[in-house]
């Protein structure tokens, strides 16, 4: 009886380590499917990149762009008095701070008395005040 029991555990176990291979067999196939689907997929995509590039660069040929620019822009000819030397470049501006300049017009512009050391032991501030009534 007990081995009976035995082999019809046994055969149960190999039906389900066989049932599990095949599982494992179709999601693989599954899975290589879909991989195969996506790098069709990139290649495609590649592809579609590389003429874009083509007619990018056909598009963007100096003669062409030329040809456009004569026909649709009202462009004159460079003269010789527009080009300038470094040197009647004007310098930079110097950088300016426009908030302490409109503060100085206010009159708002005077520095601020600190306290110093000595003084900042002695000034109560409210919550030490508060302290000091408590007590």
């Amino acid at each position: 009886m007990r081995t009976r029991y035995l082999n019809a555990v046994a055969v149960f176990a190999l039906l389900g380590s066989a049932a599990y291979a095949y599982l494992i067999k179709y999601e693989t196939i599954l899975y290589s499917a879909k991989i195969q689907k996506l790098e069709n997929e990139i290649q495609k995509q590649r592809d579609e990149i590389g003429m874009l590039r083509a007619e990018w660069a056909h598009l963007s040929r100096p003669v062409r762009v030329q040809a456009l620019a004569d026909r649709h822009l009202k462009l004159q000819q460079l003269k010789l008095d527009q080009i300038v030397s470094f040197k009647d470049i004007p310098e930079r501006p110097p950088k300016t701070d426009s908030i302490g300049r409109k503060l100085k017009l206010l009159g708002l512009a005077v520095p601020t008395k600190t306290p110093g050391n000595s003084s900042a032991r002695s000034a109560t501030t409210p919550s030490s005040a508060s302290k000091r009534n408590r007590r």
